[in-house]
């Protein structure tokens, strides 16, 4: 796929739109159901930056997919498992977006998300520097960049709407949103899937650092996970080979983007800066890898 083909914003006029997120599209079915479409949008720094990168929606859609049903003997998720052709009458538009569109249980979305943290980096790392904890979590001295954390953590975050910035906030906040028990149950729910994600990854030469899952409530107050499992956009991903502390390492993920955000004079505010076809290429190959990698056998 090349950028011609990139998809930055779906169009399905038999479906009302109800939500035009930071990378899907969400269509309501019926009261039920969901349609969302993974576009090839990239936001860094919670921007939507203005070129997508080719190909990203569908890696996302198969990866997520892949994940959900390793964990399905942890919790239940939003997948119903029907195909688009049951509800887009148009063959040619089915087509274009059957490999990165998935018909979800319609239901309520918690207002956190769900971090996971293994190893000190991004927003953690800021944090450790200037006060020696990580979202009001204490840590011992001396852990370097990216260093292993000495226990998995759990460091629940608001949820920021396009163009507006997450927050991270302590456990008693969240437990202040959902409820201790609901909380708990999150929590608990969040690093069992990180251990075991990290343990497949581990086998197969990725180091997953840090992570961040969403949860919804069906009528009866049933939690599944939703939205995205596990992907380059909501993970950080490292090649285990070329890890080590001290620095960012290597990445598979967007952190090749932020870190070359990082050389530009952006305040990190909409709108975001255009991206050379160089870095877009990288990143699309990037994705690809991680796929391959996170999928295939053991080393």
């Amino acid at each position: 796929m090349n950028a011609i083909d990139a998809l930055f914003e779906s169009d399905i006029p038999s479906l009302p739109m109800l939500a035009r997120g930071k990378v899907r599209d969400i269509y309501a079915i019926d009261d039920d159901r969901l349609l969302i479409v993974t576009t090839d949008r990239l936001s860094a720094y919670d921007v939507v930056l203005p070129d997508p990168v080719p190909g990203k929606g569908e890696i996302l859609t198969s990866i997520s997919n892949f994940w959900f049903a390793m964990m399905e003997s942890l919790i239940p998720n939003h997948l119903t498992g029907q195909s688009i052709d049951s509800v887009i009458d148009d063959p040619a538009l089915a087509d274009k977006l059957r490999s990165r569109s998935i018909i979800v249980k319609r239901l309520q979305p918690l207002p956190i998300e769900a971090v996971v943290r293994g190893y000190l980096i991004g927003s953690g790392w800021r944090d450790y520097q200037h006060t020696g904890s990580m979202c009001g979590i204490e840590l011992p001295p001396g852990i370097e960049q990216a260093g292993k954390l000495p226990e998995i953590l759990f460091t629940p975050a608001t949820k920021a709407a396009a163009g507006d910035h997450d927050e991270n906030i302590g456990f008693s906040r969240a437990c202040d949103l959902i409820g201790r028990e609901r909380a708990e149950q999150v929590r608990d729910l969040s690093i069992a899937i990180y251990e075991r994600a990290a343990t497949h990854a581990l086998a197969r030469g990725i180091i997953i650092a840090d992570t961040k899952f969403e949860f919804g409530l069906d009528r009866d107050g049933n939690l599944f996970v939703i939205d995205e499992m596990l992907t380059p956009d909501s993970s950080r991903f490292w090649p285990q080979h070329e890890y080590r502390s001290g620095i960012s390492p290597p990445s598979f993920d967007k952190q090749f983007v932020r870190d070359y955000l990082d050389t530009l004079p952006w305040d990190k505010t909409a709108p975001g800066p255009a991206l050379p076809d160089t870095v877009l290429q990288q990143t699309a190959s990037k994705y690809d890898e991680v796929f391959a990698l996170m999928t295939g056998p053991p080393l």
